[in-house]
């Protein structure tokens, strides 16, 4: 368990962080999120996810409740608090107080709540990247603007949940066309019969992934191909290969979708090698890094 949280301008112990009652992140889910991997001590694409949390508060009409310099120190110092390397650092922006009532309150006399989280996580030896990972489908049924990172995740939660009452990994979550958007917390890819990495392409239906764009530029190095468009569970079921993709999990090669077996029904070599592209990436052992050291 970690030791110490950051909420509102104080390191404080974590089994005794709390928020106020009136807060709008949990009266409203007014706010949003981030969560960024540290793998032995880099913060892996820190500079996108900071601008998708830019992003974010932008559409929601919030400015960063602090500037992008503090609110890095914030994360290392944390690191540094509860000793960790390998972790995951959840960031999360609300409103702030206010009397429970609809519109926006006064910004210039509600300040915005930040909060700061971290906990161990396990990078290396994942054995999901090694024996791969069970997918099942589901409906999507979260509002209109999935590009938005907002804490309003009880539509993900429901489909999360029916995948581990499937004794599956993830929900892939189906449009009112029966066509793949994403999971139910990562993006959702396939490896054609013709060869070509699909996934679906950004909009205010999916959530741009920052391992996403991560993967886009390793693919291209690495000379594949690939189409952004969407697909439907029965294109997928014929897919060579399958995989996820998220800041936490990396890349996870799934094996079987809904009990359809996936290629050889085992991890293929396109997520392999990604996977290890990637983790050569965030471990700073290739080319340009959008990393900072913790």
């Amino acid at each position: 368990m970690p030791r110490y949280a950051y909420i509102n301008g104080s390191y404080t112990a974590h089994n005794k962080a709390c928020i106020h009652i009136e807060d709008r992140g949990f009266q409203f889910a007014d706010g949003v999120y981030e969560v960024i991997a540290c793998i032995h001590g880099c913060l892996a694409d820190e500079r996108g996810h900071l601008d998708r949390l830019q992003r974010s508060l932008s559409e929601l009409g919030m400015d960063m409740p602090v500037s992008r310099q503090t609110l890095q120190l914030i994360f290392r110092e944390l690191l540094r608090k509860n000793r960790l390397k390998n972790a995951n650092i959840y960031i999360q922006v609300t409103r702030g107080i206010a009397r429970r009532d609809f519109p926006f309150p006064d910004h210039e006399t509600t300040p915005l709540s930040l909060i700061v989280t971290t906990w161990p996580f396990r990078f290396d030896g994942n054995p999901r990247v090694k024996d791969g990972a069970r997918v099942i489908t589901v409906p999507d049924q979260r509002w209109a603007r999935r590009d938005i990172k907002t804490i309003a995740l009880l539509p993900q939660v429901l489909a999360k949940q029916h995948a581990v009452e499937a004794g599956a990994y993830e929900a892939w979550m189906l449009d009112k066309n029966g066509y793949i958007t994403e999971g139910s917390s990562s993006n959702a890819w396939i490896v054609s019969q013709d060869n070509k990495l699909i996934t679906r392409e950004p909009s205010h239906d999916i959530l741009r992934g920052v391992t996403r764009t991560a993967i886009d530029k390793l693919r291209q190095e690495m000379g594949i191909e690939w189409e952004e468009r969407p697909f439907t569970p029965e294109e997928a079921y014929r897919a060579q290969e399958a995989f996820t993709t998220a800041a936490v999990a990396l890349v996870v090669p799934v094996i079987a979708i809904d009990d359809h077996k996936i290629g050889t029904g085992k991890p293929g070599p396109v997520a392999l090698g990604l996977y290890k592209e990637y983790r050569a990436y965030v471990d700073g052992l290739r080319g340009e890094q959008l990393k900072w050291k913790a």
